[in-house]
């Protein structure tokens, strides 16, 4: 099976913020999308290099965390580097949306964009975080590491092919 994914727009960081820049067939899609707070993001980590796409373990350069499954991981080196994230939605103007907390690089593509309804994104029950996770959180409250940066300080082991 093979999927084609088509980018909406993609991301334009500069001086006066972080925008999303959709396509102009798309413009008509943001109808309605300023009525809300916040947006999901999906976007495709384009930095990552094909080779690391069969990345399968990391381990993280903090002694007190074990060497993880990708998928237990938010590490941008993955089978399919697919990036979510939810963001402030500060204006639109056009087809260009001024976000808050847009955690992508200047270029990277805009799979899709989802209004954030706690109702339905937020999840249902307790959360459940492994130990290390709360004390990465406690240790590092604000990491701003490029693609490039996290991709040379984490080990991976590969899956063969």
């Amino acid at each position: 099976m093979r999927f084609v994914v088509k980018p909406v727009g993609v991301v334009r960081r500069s001086q006066n913020g972080d925008w999303i820049q959709l396509y102009k067939e798309y413009c008509e899609a943001l109808d309605y999308v300023d009525h809300f707070s916040h947006l999901i993001v999906i976007y495709w980590l384009h930095k990552v290099p094909d080779h690391e796409r069969s990345t399968v373990k990391v381990k993280p350069p903090y002694g007190y965390v074990p060497t993880l499954g990708v998928f237990a991981t938010r590490f941008p080196a993955r089978p399919n580097p697919i990036g979510i994230t939810t963001v402030r939605l500060i204006k639109r103007k056009g087809r260009a949306l001024l976000v808050k907390g847009l955690d992508a690089d200047d270029g990277t593509p805009i799979l899709d964009l989802k209004p954030y309804i706690p109702v339905y994104d937020r999840p249902r029950g307790r959360v459940k975080l492994p130990r290390w996770v709360k004390l990465h959180l406690r240790e590092h409250r604000h990491h701003s590491h490029t693609i490039e940066e996290l991709l040379s300080i984490v080990e991976r082991v590969h899956l063969a092919v």
